[in-house]
């Protein structure tokens, strides 16, 4: 069983960059498909992110296309997730979810999840 801390949230500017990070124990990291989620206030969590075991797979939700880039470093048995040109409705806690064997951009997909990190943007 994984498990998965978050961090590198914070309180920053509209146009600004960040980048939150994830860090996995407890398993064969690069046999695990990772995603970033997000859920905002009074909404549903929300695909963000996915990049496969490899790294070799990726692909982002239309509304962070472009500007954000999820990463990995296998040899670290660690996710990132930078972003730029970062927008006040990106305002959100940011889970990390692992999937033995998959990358999904569903929910359901994913049984092991972070704590969540709070990137908060402001306008």
């Amino acid at each position: 069983q994984v498990q998965l801390v978050e961090s590198g949230g914070g309180l920053v500017q509209a146009g600004d960059s960040l980048r939150v990070s994830c860090a996995a124990s407890g398993g064969t990291f690069s046999s695990y498909g990772m995603g970033w989620f997000r859920q905002a206030p009074a909404k549903e969590r929300e695909f963000v992110a996915r990049i496969s075991g490899s790294g070799a797979g990726t692909s982002y939700a239309d509304s962070v296309k472009g500007r954000f880039t999820i990463s990995r470093d296998n040899a670290k048995n660690t996710v990132y997730l930078q972003m730029n040109s970062l927008k006040p409705e990106d305002t959100a806690v940011y889970y990390c979810a692992a999937s033995k064997f998959r990358y999904s951009d569903s929910i359901a997909q994913y049984p092991y999840w972070g704590q969540g990190t709070q990137v908060t943007v402001s306008s």
